[in-house]
């Protein structure tokens, strides 16, 4: 096992830098960059898209000629401003150059400071993660809490009615986009046209501070009780599913029959043998589905329910061309995603030792 530890782990630096290659040849074609970006505010365009938009009197502020060393929109600003601009920002080098030097510093950690904020990249993303944290975790747990007995359920009473009612909902649930039930639940329940129970702004209270332990906490449930609801609509079902089929492809096995035929408890059978076999790719897959639900979080969720967390702070990244918390979020996220990929593999192990994945490559 050991052996096949390190060679994922060694898998890891080759496909890290595959990723961060990419991104970044990607996003050299990429127009609208952080020095445009300035430009655009100083010329009052607001963001650099309204000059790819035709939105300047000047007929040439759109458009830069092949050869031609004037940013789109610059023409009436000094070239040595636009070259003061560039040496800041690192563009006065090479790709090349400015790729090895990024990777250099994210080897060394350092992930440098956001263009726009004056705030270190990693303060940024600690800053951010406790709302990620936030719907990360207890969606992940709300999901699994119900969908695991509910999926056993079904399949233990596979064709009966609550079988059928039970994924009528199932279904229905499935259909609904994550972010139109959050709109729903804001409507219903926070004051849109019925009941005004939850708040619609932020993580905690203004006078959380102020609150005693227990008032802590049940303000803390009390914000985040609509987007957890909202974010955990889809992974529900999903779930839900492939727990049951999981469990009905066990119960069908000689190994069941053969358990009942000793006289075995209904219980025992279905917890004692077919809990473990038929769980094994739903706790397996736990942590890459907390992952994604950290790292994946609904940027429109986050938008309608004013949470401020990493999915909110990656497309405002994306829009304001801030390449320093562009890239060094997609370093640290794509680097836990690889990590956790492996932990996946080995919660397989964990949960049944029969597995030896240096056997199977073998």
């Amino acid at each position: 096992m050991g052996a096949y530890i390190l060679r994922r782990i060694l898998l890891i630096i080759p496909t890290l830098l595959g990723i961060m290659i990419i991104n970044f040849v990607l996003v050299q074609f990429v127009p609208g960059g952080p020095i445009e970006q300035i430009i655009a505010q100083i010329e009052g365009q607001g963001d650099v898209f309204g000059g790819f938009a035709g939105g300047s009197d000047s007929p040439d502020a759109g458009s830069m000629t092949p050869g031609d060393e004037t940013y789109a929109g610059a023409r009436g600003l000094p070239p040595e401003y636009i070259a003061d601009l560039e040496r800041q920002f690192g563009f006065d080098k090479p790709p090349l150059e400015r790729f090895l030097n990024m990777m250099w510093n994210y080897i060394r950690l350092d992930f440098g400071e956001s263009y726009f904020r004056s705030i270190g990249v990693i303060d940024l993303v600690l800053e951010k993660m406790p709302v990620s944290i936030s719907l990360g975790l207890w969606s992940t747990l709300l999901a699994y809490l119900i969908s695991i007995p509910l999926g056993i359920r079904k399949a233990v009473r596979d064709g009966t009615s609550f079988d059928t009612w039970t994924s009528s909902i199932i279904i229905v649930a499935y259909a609904i986009p994550g972010f139109l039930f959050a709109i729903l639940l804001l409507v219903l329940f926070a004051g849109g046209s019925y009941w005004q129970i939850f708040p619609i702004r932020g993580l905690v209270s203004d006078n959380w501070e102020d609150l005693n332990i227990f008032m802590k906490v049940a303000d803390y449930f009390w914000h985040i009780a609509l987007p957890i609801t909202a974010s955990t609509i889809s992974a529900f079902a999903t779930l839900t599913l492939l727990t049951k089929n999981s469990f009905l492809d066990e119960i069908k096995k000689h190994y069941v029959m053969t358990a009942r035929a000793k006289g075995l408890s209904e219980d025992r059978v279905l917890y004692g043998h077919v809990f473990r076999n038929a769980m094994l790719i739903v706790i397996a897959g736990l942590p890459g589905v907390f992952i994604g639900v950290f790292f994946g979080g609904s940027i429109i969720i986050e938008t309608i329910f004013s949470l401020d967390g990493l999915g909110r702070l990656g497309f405002e990244a994306a829009v304001a061309r801030d390449y320093p918390v562009i890239f060094g979020t997609l370093f640290i996220t794509s680097m836990i995603g690889l990590v956790v990929g492996l932990i996946s593999d080995l919660m397989y192990v964990v949960v049944d030792p029969r597995i030896d994945f240096e056997k199977r490559e073998g």
